[in-house]
């Protein structure tokens, strides 16, 4: 599996309830700028429309030497998922408070994957309270480390 990109913003602002692998609808040159990295998945989402799963927002980069094959670089991708998976998802969308966001694009053998989550926002004090605990985390490794090079 190799990571193309991942959306940290995405672990920033949200709790992580559950996550779904899926594979995405992709034209050729989309598939060779993936190939060399050009892609954002910051401020993208998904929508459910029609029982299809919709990945909104994500820019991938036209392909410099594409010509009449390139398509729009924001255009609306269908993800490829179970429809049971789809409506599952959809119950829990339509509770307040919950959203389906792309967490990482990634190559699984010669597939791209998509891994969308279905996740909930967090307050403004959970996340001082993430960063507080990552620093207090950080700073435990780095005594431990220091201890055990002492020794």
């Amino acid at each position: 599996m190799k990571i193309i990109s991942t959306n940290k913003k995405a672990f920033h602002d949200y709790n992580v309830v559950e996550s779904l692998e899926c594979g995405i609808n992709l034209v050729g040159c989309e598939v060779k700028s993936l190939r060399r990295g050009e892609v954002n998945l910051n401020d993208s989402y998904c929508r459910i429309e029609d029982g299809n799963l919709i990945l909104i927002g994500c820019h991938i980069k036209n392909y410099d030497k594409g010509s009449y094959s390139n398509v729009e670089s924001r255009r609306d991708r269908r993800l490829l998922a179970n429809k049971r998976e789809i409506m599952r998802m959809l119950g829990k969308v339509k509770e307040k408070g919950y959203s389906i966001v792309p967490l990482k694009l990634y190559f699984k053998d010669s597939l791209v994957k998509v891994e969308v989550a279905l996740v909930k926002g967090k307050r403004d004090y959970d996340k001082k309270e993430t960063l507080l605990k990552k620093d207090a985390d950080r700073d435990l490794q780095r005594t431990l480390k220091e201890l055990s090079v002492r020794h």
